[in-house]
Protein backbone atom coordinates (compact mmCIF):
# COMPACT_ATOMS: atom_id res chain seq x y z
CA UNK A 1 0.00 0.00 0.00
CA UNK A 2 1.10 3.57 -0.71
CA UNK A 3 1.44 5.30 2.65
CA UNK A 4 3.35 8.30 1.33
CA UNK A 5 0.79 10.73 2.74
CA UNK A 6 1.57 11.77 6.29
CA UNK A 7 -0.01 9.33 8.71
CA UNK A 8 -0.44 10.19 12.37
CA UNK A 9 0.27 7.03 14.39
CA UNK A 10 -2.67 5.65 16.34
CA UNK A 11 -2.89 3.55 19.48
CA UNK A 12 -4.90 1.09 17.39
CA UNK A 13 -1.87 0.36 15.15
CA UNK A 14 -0.31 -2.08 17.60
CA UNK A 15 -3.69 -3.56 18.50
CA UNK A 16 -4.40 -4.26 14.83
CA UNK A 17 -0.98 -5.85 14.36
CA UNK A 18 -1.57 -8.15 17.33
CA UNK A 19 -5.04 -9.15 16.17
CA UNK A 20 -3.84 -9.91 12.64
CA UNK A 21 -1.35 -12.35 14.13
CA UNK A 22 -4.14 -14.09 16.03
CA UNK A 23 -7.22 -14.10 13.78
CA UNK A 24 -8.09 -14.68 10.15
CA UNK A 25 -10.30 -11.60 9.92
CA UNK A 26 -10.05 -8.42 11.99
CA UNK A 27 -13.17 -6.27 12.04
CA UNK A 28 -12.42 -2.59 12.76
CA UNK A 29 -15.58 -0.77 13.78
CA UNK A 30 -16.29 2.77 14.94
CA UNK A 31 -17.81 6.10 13.89
CA UNK A 32 -17.29 7.66 10.50
CA UNK A 33 -14.25 9.95 10.15
CA UNK A 34 -12.40 8.40 13.09
CA UNK A 35 -9.65 6.96 10.86
CA UNK A 36 -10.56 3.26 10.54
CA UNK A 37 -9.78 2.94 6.84
CA UNK A 38 -6.58 4.99 7.00
CA UNK A 39 -5.30 2.95 9.94
CA UNK A 40 -6.17 -0.31 8.17
CA UNK A 41 -4.42 0.87 5.00
CA UNK A 42 -1.12 1.11 6.85
CA UNK A 43 -0.99 -2.68 7.30
CA UNK A 44 -3.07 -3.87 4.34
CA UNK A 45 -1.28 -5.23 1.27
CA UNK A 46 -4.33 -4.86 -1.01
CA UNK A 47 -7.66 -3.03 -0.75
CA UNK A 48 -11.22 -3.37 -1.97
CA UNK A 49 -13.37 -0.27 -1.47
CA UNK A 50 -16.87 -1.70 -1.67
CA UNK A 51 -18.49 1.74 -1.86
CA UNK A 52 -16.29 3.09 -4.69
CA UNK A 53 -18.84 4.62 -7.13
CA UNK A 54 -17.15 3.26 -10.24
CA UNK A 55 -17.30 -0.37 -9.09
CA UNK A 56 -19.95 -0.35 -6.35
CA UNK A 57 -22.66 -2.14 -8.32
CA UNK A 58 -20.30 -4.84 -9.53
CA UNK A 59 -18.83 -5.28 -6.05
CA UNK A 60 -22.23 -5.81 -4.46
CA UNK A 61 -23.29 -8.23 -7.21
CA UNK A 62 -20.13 -10.31 -6.80
CA UNK A 63 -20.60 -10.30 -3.03
CA UNK A 64 -23.89 -12.06 -3.63
CA UNK A 65 -22.86 -14.45 -6.40
CA UNK A 66 -19.10 -15.00 -6.35
CA UNK A 67 -17.56 -13.46 -3.20
CA UNK A 68 -14.27 -15.36 -3.41
CA UNK A 69 -13.28 -13.17 -6.37
CA UNK A 70 -13.41 -10.15 -4.08
CA UNK A 71 -11.00 -11.86 -1.70
CA UNK A 72 -8.26 -12.24 -4.31
CA UNK A 73 -5.26 -10.04 -3.56
CA UNK A 74 -2.25 -9.80 -1.31
CA UNK A 75 -2.95 -10.27 2.39
CA UNK A 76 -3.93 -8.75 4.67
CA UNK A 77 -6.63 -7.63 2.24
CA UNK A 78 -8.75 -4.68 3.37
CA UNK A 79 -12.49 -4.83 2.64
CA UNK A 80 -13.76 -1.30 3.32
CA UNK A 81 -17.42 -0.68 4.29
CA UNK A 82 -18.04 -4.41 4.40
CA UNK A 83 -21.48 -3.96 5.97
CA UNK A 84 -22.84 -3.01 2.53
CA UNK A 85 -22.58 -6.73 1.67
CA UNK A 86 -23.24 -8.69 4.87
CA UNK A 87 -22.87 -12.05 3.11
CA UNK A 88 -19.14 -11.36 2.93
CA UNK A 89 -19.00 -12.26 6.64
CA UNK A 90 -19.82 -15.93 6.09
CA UNK A 91 -17.81 -16.03 2.88
CA UNK A 92 -14.74 -14.67 4.68
CA UNK A 93 -15.22 -17.13 7.51
CA UNK A 94 -15.28 -20.01 4.99
CA UNK A 95 -12.27 -18.64 3.09
CA UNK A 96 -10.24 -18.31 6.30
CA UNK A 97 -11.16 -21.85 7.30
CA UNK A 98 -9.94 -23.04 3.90
CA UNK A 99 -6.67 -21.10 3.98
CA UNK A 100 -5.92 -21.90 7.66
CA UNK A 101 -3.80 -18.77 8.07
CA UNK A 102 -4.16 -15.70 10.32
CA UNK A 103 -4.10 -12.14 9.03
CA UNK A 104 -6.05 -12.69 5.82
CA UNK A 105 -8.60 -9.88 5.87
CA UNK A 106 -9.34 -6.56 7.53
CA UNK A 107 -13.00 -5.53 7.48
CA UNK A 108 -13.82 -1.88 8.23
CA UNK A 109 -17.28 -0.43 8.76
CA UNK A 110 -18.96 2.61 10.27
CA UNK A 111 -22.19 0.80 11.10
CA UNK A 112 -23.43 -2.68 11.85
CA UNK A 113 -25.25 -4.52 9.02
CA UNK A 114 -28.95 -3.60 8.78
CA UNK A 115 -29.96 -7.27 8.57
CA UNK A 116 -27.96 -9.48 10.92
CA UNK A 117 -30.15 -12.46 9.91
CA UNK A 118 -28.00 -12.80 6.80
CA UNK A 119 -25.08 -13.86 9.02
CA UNK A 120 -25.21 -17.59 9.75
CA UNK A 121 -21.96 -17.84 11.72
CA UNK A 122 -20.89 -15.86 14.80
CA UNK A 123 -17.30 -15.61 13.61
CA UNK A 124 -15.95 -17.28 16.75
CA UNK A 125 -12.45 -18.57 16.16
CA UNK A 126 -12.08 -16.73 12.87
CA UNK A 127 -12.89 -13.06 13.59
CA UNK A 128 -11.42 -10.54 16.01
CA UNK A 129 -12.98 -7.18 16.85
CA UNK A 130 -11.22 -3.85 17.21
CA UNK A 131 -13.15 -0.70 18.11
CA UNK A 132 -11.66 2.62 17.04
CA UNK A 133 -12.76 5.97 18.38
CA UNK A 134 -11.82 9.56 17.58
CA UNK A 135 -8.30 10.51 18.59
CA UNK A 136 -7.28 10.89 22.20
CA UNK A 137 -5.26 13.97 23.14
CA UNK A 138 -2.12 11.80 23.23
CA UNK A 139 -2.71 10.76 19.60
CA UNK A 140 -3.55 14.26 18.38
CA UNK A 141 -0.49 15.73 20.08
CA UNK A 142 -2.02 17.86 22.84
CA UNK A 143 -0.95 15.47 25.63
CA UNK A 144 2.74 15.11 26.38
CA UNK A 145 2.20 11.52 27.55
CA UNK A 146 4.29 11.97 30.69
CA UNK A 147 1.88 9.85 32.77
CA UNK A 148 1.19 6.32 31.58
CA UNK A 149 -1.87 4.41 32.76
CA UNK A 150 0.08 1.21 32.24
CA UNK A 151 2.74 2.51 34.62
CA UNK A 152 0.09 3.51 37.17
CA UNK A 153 -1.19 -0.06 37.19
CA UNK A 154 2.40 -1.14 37.91
CA UNK A 155 2.57 1.32 40.82
CA UNK A 156 5.00 3.63 39.06
CA UNK A 157 4.59 7.36 38.66
CA UNK A 158 6.97 10.28 38.68
CA UNK A 159 5.67 13.82 39.08
CA UNK A 160 5.59 15.64 35.76
CA UNK A 161 5.04 19.07 34.28
CA UNK A 162 1.81 19.40 32.33
CA UNK A 163 1.61 21.17 28.97
CA UNK A 164 0.30 24.70 29.12
CA UNK A 165 -3.33 24.14 28.05
CA UNK A 166 -5.48 27.11 28.99
CA UNK A 167 -9.21 26.80 29.64
CA UNK A 168 -9.78 28.56 26.33
CA UNK A 169 -7.68 26.00 24.48
CA UNK A 170 -9.31 23.13 26.37
CA UNK A 171 -12.74 24.43 25.33
CA UNK A 172 -11.53 24.52 21.72
CA UNK A 173 -10.27 20.93 21.93
CA UNK A 174 -13.67 19.82 23.22
CA UNK A 175 -15.48 21.53 20.35
CA UNK A 176 -12.97 20.37 17.74
CA UNK A 177 -13.02 16.77 18.91
CA UNK A 178 -10.67 14.00 17.95
CA UNK A 179 -11.47 13.76 14.23
CA UNK A 180 -8.18 13.10 12.38
CA UNK A 181 -9.21 15.16 9.37
CA UNK A 182 -9.55 18.29 11.51
CA UNK A 183 -5.92 18.40 12.66
CA UNK A 184 -4.57 19.92 9.45
CA UNK A 185 -7.32 22.55 9.19
CA UNK A 186 -7.58 26.09 10.46
CA UNK A 187 -9.38 26.38 13.82
CA UNK A 188 -12.60 27.65 12.22
CA UNK A 189 -12.59 24.89 9.61
CA UNK A 190 -11.81 22.28 12.26
CA UNK A 191 -14.81 23.38 14.32
CA UNK A 192 -16.98 23.17 11.21
CA UNK A 193 -16.07 19.45 10.89
CA UNK A 194 -18.03 18.54 14.02
CA UNK A 195 -21.04 20.58 12.88
CA UNK A 196 -20.93 18.84 9.50
CA UNK A 197 -20.69 15.49 11.27
CA UNK A 198 -23.90 16.12 13.22
CA UNK A 199 -25.66 17.29 10.04
CA UNK A 200 -24.57 14.15 8.19
CA UNK A 201 -25.89 11.99 11.02
CA UNK A 202 -29.26 13.80 11.05
CA UNK A 203 -29.74 14.08 7.29
CA UNK A 204 -28.45 10.72 6.16
CA UNK A 205 -26.58 8.29 8.39
CA UNK A 206 -29.32 7.62 10.93
CA UNK A 207 -31.66 6.55 8.12
CA UNK A 208 -29.11 4.68 6.02
CA UNK A 209 -28.03 2.40 8.85
CA UNK A 210 -31.14 0.22 8.53
CA UNK A 211 -32.98 1.85 5.61
CA UNK A 212 -35.65 3.32 7.90
CA UNK A 213 -36.63 6.89 7.04
CA UNK A 214 -36.09 9.07 10.11
CA UNK A 215 -36.75 12.75 10.68
CA UNK A 216 -33.62 14.93 10.48
CA UNK A 217 -35.25 17.59 12.66
CA UNK A 218 -36.23 15.12 15.38
CA UNK A 219 -32.75 13.60 15.22
CA UNK A 220 -31.24 17.04 15.90
CA UNK A 221 -33.62 17.56 18.83
CA UNK A 222 -32.76 14.14 20.25
CA UNK A 223 -29.04 14.80 19.92
CA UNK A 224 -29.49 18.09 21.79
CA UNK A 225 -31.38 16.32 24.57
CA UNK A 226 -28.73 13.61 24.77
CA UNK A 227 -26.07 16.30 24.99
CA UNK A 228 -27.89 17.91 27.93
CA UNK A 229 -27.75 14.57 29.75
CA UNK A 230 -24.11 13.66 29.13
CA UNK A 231 -22.63 11.74 32.05
CA UNK A 232 -26.01 11.02 33.61
CA UNK A 233 -27.98 7.82 34.15
CA UNK A 234 -31.25 9.02 32.71
CA UNK A 235 -34.09 6.93 31.35
CA UNK A 236 -35.85 7.14 28.01
CA UNK A 237 -38.76 8.65 29.94
CA UNK A 238 -36.54 11.50 31.14
CA UNK A 239 -35.37 12.20 27.60
CA UNK A 240 -39.00 12.09 26.44
CA UNK A 241 -39.96 14.70 29.05
CA UNK A 242 -36.97 16.85 28.14
CA UNK A 243 -37.99 16.82 24.49
CA UNK A 244 -41.56 17.75 25.44
CA UNK A 245 -40.41 20.60 27.66
CA UNK A 246 -38.08 22.04 25.05
CA UNK A 247 -40.47 21.84 22.12
CA UNK A 248 -44.20 21.27 21.83
CA UNK A 249 -44.92 17.60 21.37
CA UNK A 250 -42.61 14.64 21.01
CA UNK A 251 -42.49 11.20 19.49
CA UNK A 252 -43.29 8.20 21.64
CA UNK A 253 -40.78 6.65 24.01
CA UNK A 254 -40.57 3.59 21.73
CA UNK A 255 -39.68 5.81 18.78
CA UNK A 256 -37.06 7.65 20.83
CA UNK A 257 -35.58 4.28 21.83
CA UNK A 258 -35.44 3.21 18.17
CA UNK A 259 -33.57 6.41 17.25
CA UNK A 260 -31.09 5.80 20.06
CA UNK A 261 -30.50 2.23 18.87
CA UNK A 262 -29.81 3.57 15.36
CA UNK A 263 -27.34 6.12 16.76
CA UNK A 264 -25.56 3.33 18.62
CA UNK A 265 -25.35 1.26 15.43
CA UNK A 266 -23.44 4.07 13.73
CA UNK A 267 -21.30 4.56 16.85
CA UNK A 268 -22.41 8.14 17.55
CA UNK A 269 -23.62 7.14 21.01
CA UNK A 270 -21.51 5.00 23.31
CA UNK A 271 -23.15 4.63 26.70
CA UNK A 272 -21.12 3.41 29.67
CA UNK A 273 -22.08 0.26 31.60
CA UNK A 274 -22.32 0.22 35.38
CA UNK A 275 -19.63 -1.35 37.56
CA UNK A 276 -20.71 -3.85 40.21
CA UNK A 277 -17.89 -4.50 42.68
CA UNK A 278 -17.99 -6.65 45.80
CA UNK A 279 -18.72 -4.31 48.70
CA UNK A 280 -18.41 -4.76 52.45
CA UNK A 281 -21.97 -3.54 52.98
CA UNK A 282 -25.12 -4.52 51.12
CA UNK A 283 -25.36 -1.21 49.31
CA UNK A 284 -27.68 -1.27 46.29
CA UNK A 285 -25.75 -0.37 43.14
CA UNK A 286 -27.42 1.49 40.30
CA UNK A 287 -27.14 -0.57 37.11
CA UNK A 288 -28.36 1.87 34.45
CA UNK A 289 -25.96 2.85 31.68
CA UNK A 290 -24.53 6.36 31.68
CA UNK A 291 -25.24 8.48 28.59
CA UNK A 292 -22.27 9.52 26.45
CA UNK A 293 -21.43 10.46 22.89
CA UNK A 294 -18.35 8.91 21.32
CA UNK A 295 -16.74 12.37 21.19
CA UNK A 296 -17.42 15.64 23.06
CA UNK A 297 -17.56 17.63 19.81
CA UNK A 298 -20.83 15.87 18.92
CA UNK A 299 -22.42 17.20 22.11
CA UNK A 300 -21.04 20.72 21.56
CA UNK A 301 -22.22 20.80 17.94
CA UNK A 302 -25.64 19.37 18.85
CA UNK A 303 -26.07 22.14 21.43
CA UNK A 304 -24.79 24.80 19.04
CA UNK A 305 -21.98 25.73 21.41
CA UNK A 306 -18.52 27.05 20.61
CA UNK A 307 -15.48 27.39 22.85
CA UNK A 308 -16.48 30.88 24.04
CA UNK A 309 -19.89 29.55 25.06
CA UNK A 310 -18.24 26.90 27.23
CA UNK A 311 -16.02 29.47 28.91
CA UNK A 312 -19.18 31.44 29.79
CA UNK A 313 -20.95 28.33 31.15
CA UNK A 314 -18.55 26.35 33.35
CA UNK A 315 -21.23 23.81 34.30
CA UNK A 316 -21.71 22.72 30.69
CA UNK A 317 -17.95 23.01 30.18
CA UNK A 318 -17.46 20.50 32.97
CA UNK A 319 -20.00 18.06 31.55
CA UNK A 320 -18.43 18.11 28.09
CA UNK A 321 -14.93 17.88 29.53
CA UNK A 322 -16.06 14.70 31.25
CA UNK A 323 -17.15 13.34 27.85
CA UNK A 324 -13.68 14.15 26.48
CA UNK A 325 -12.03 12.44 29.45
CA UNK A 326 -14.16 9.32 29.00
CA UNK A 327 -13.27 9.24 25.28
CA UNK A 328 -9.56 9.32 26.09
CA UNK A 329 -9.86 6.77 28.88
CA UNK A 330 -11.70 4.40 26.53
CA UNK A 331 -8.97 4.72 23.91
CA UNK A 332 -6.26 4.06 26.50
CA UNK A 333 -8.20 1.26 28.20
CA UNK A 334 -8.60 -0.62 24.91
CA UNK A 335 -4.81 -0.65 24.50
CA UNK A 336 -4.51 -2.14 28.01
CA UNK A 337 -7.16 -4.80 27.31
CA UNK A 338 -9.56 -3.07 29.65
CA UNK A 339 -12.94 -1.36 29.79
CA UNK A 340 -14.30 1.78 31.42
CA UNK A 341 -17.30 1.63 33.76
CA UNK A 342 -19.30 4.01 35.93
CA UNK A 343 -20.24 3.51 39.59
CA UNK A 344 -23.19 4.87 41.51
CA UNK A 345 -25.03 3.50 44.52
CA UNK A 346 -28.37 4.22 46.18
CA UNK A 347 -26.69 6.59 48.65
CA UNK A 348 -25.49 8.85 45.84
CA UNK A 349 -21.83 7.84 45.99
CA UNK A 350 -20.64 8.12 42.41
CA UNK A 351 -17.36 7.49 40.60
CA UNK A 352 -17.01 8.91 37.09
CA UNK A 353 -14.80 6.14 35.69
CA UNK A 354 -13.56 2.73 36.75
CA UNK A 355 -10.84 1.43 34.44
CA UNK A 356 -11.05 -2.34 34.82
CA UNK A 357 -8.54 -4.66 33.16
CA UNK A 358 -9.10 -8.24 32.09
CA UNK A 359 -6.72 -9.48 34.81
CA UNK A 360 -8.92 -8.01 37.53
CA UNK A 361 -6.83 -4.93 38.26
CA UNK A 362 -8.73 -1.66 38.34
CA UNK A 363 -8.27 2.04 38.95
CA UNK A 364 -10.83 4.53 40.27
CA UNK A 365 -10.98 7.89 38.49
CA UNK A 366 -12.86 11.11 39.18
CA UNK A 367 -13.02 13.74 36.42
CA UNK A 368 -12.85 17.40 37.44
CA UNK A 369 -12.35 20.49 35.32
CA UNK A 370 -9.91 21.88 37.91
CA UNK A 371 -9.65 23.90 41.11
CA UNK A 372 -8.51 22.88 44.57
CA UNK A 373 -12.02 22.42 45.99
CA UNK A 374 -13.15 20.18 43.12
CA UNK A 375 -9.95 18.12 43.32
CA UNK A 376 -10.46 17.70 47.07
CA UNK A 377 -14.07 16.61 46.54
CA UNK A 378 -12.98 14.13 43.88
CA UNK A 379 -10.28 12.67 46.12
CA UNK A 380 -12.75 12.24 48.99
CA UNK A 381 -15.18 10.41 46.69
CA UNK A 382 -12.44 8.04 45.54
CA UNK A 383 -11.37 7.25 49.11
CA UNK A 384 -14.97 6.63 50.19
CA UNK A 385 -15.51 4.14 47.38
CA UNK A 386 -12.16 2.44 47.98
CA UNK A 387 -13.13 1.95 51.64
CA UNK A 388 -16.38 0.22 50.61
CA UNK A 389 -14.68 -2.46 48.47
CA UNK A 390 -14.47 -5.91 50.02
CA UNK A 391 -10.80 -6.71 49.45
CA UNK A 392 -11.35 -10.26 50.74
CA UNK A 393 -13.34 -10.95 47.57
CA UNK A 394 -11.58 -8.73 45.02
CA UNK A 395 -8.37 -6.78 44.58
CA UNK A 396 -7.78 -3.36 46.07
CA UNK A 397 -7.73 -0.53 43.51
CA UNK A 398 -4.38 -0.19 41.77
CA UNK A 399 -4.67 3.58 41.96
CA UNK A 400 -7.01 6.46 42.78
CA UNK A 401 -6.80 9.39 40.36
CA UNK A 402 -8.43 12.78 39.88
CA UNK A 403 -8.19 13.55 36.16
CA UNK A 404 -8.29 17.31 35.62
CA UNK A 405 -8.63 19.71 32.72
CA UNK A 406 -6.46 22.44 34.19
CA UNK A 407 -3.28 22.06 36.17
CA UNK A 408 0.46 22.68 35.97
CA UNK A 409 1.65 19.37 37.37
CA UNK A 410 0.83 15.70 37.68
CA UNK A 411 1.60 14.54 41.21
CA UNK A 412 0.76 12.19 44.07
CA UNK A 413 -0.98 13.65 47.12
CA UNK A 414 -0.03 12.71 50.67
CA UNK A 415 -3.16 10.54 50.88
CA UNK A 416 -2.01 8.55 47.84
CA UNK A 417 -4.48 10.04 45.34
CA UNK A 418 -2.92 11.00 42.02
CA UNK A 419 -3.84 14.32 40.39
CA UNK A 420 -3.23 14.18 36.65
CA UNK A 421 -4.07 16.86 34.06
CA UNK A 422 -5.52 15.27 30.91
CA UNK A 423 -2.66 16.85 28.93
CA UNK A 424 -0.24 14.45 30.66
CA UNK A 425 -2.09 11.17 30.10
CA UNK A 426 -1.44 8.27 27.71
CA UNK A 427 -2.12 4.53 27.64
Amino acid sequence: MDTSLTYIPRIADKMLQEQLAAAGVVLIQGPKWCGKTTTAEQQAKSVLYLDEPRTRQANLLLAETDPEILFQGDTPRLIDEWQLAPKLWDAARFEVSRRRLPGQFIFTGSSVPPDMSELTHSGTGRFAWLTMRPMSLWESGESNGSISLHALFQGNMTAAIAPDISLKELAYLICRGGWPGSLSLTPNAALRQAINYVEAVANSDISRVDNVNRSPEFTRRLLRSYARHQGQQVSISTIYKDLENNRNGSMSEDTIASYIIALKKIFVIEDMPAWSPNLRSKTAIRTSDTRYFVDPSVAAAALGLGSEDLIADLHTFGLLFETMAIRDLRVYAAALDGQVYHYRDKNGLECDAVLHLRNGNFGLIEVKLGGDSLIEAGANTLKQLADKIDTAKMKSPSFLMVLTGAGQYAYRREDGVYVVPIGCLKD
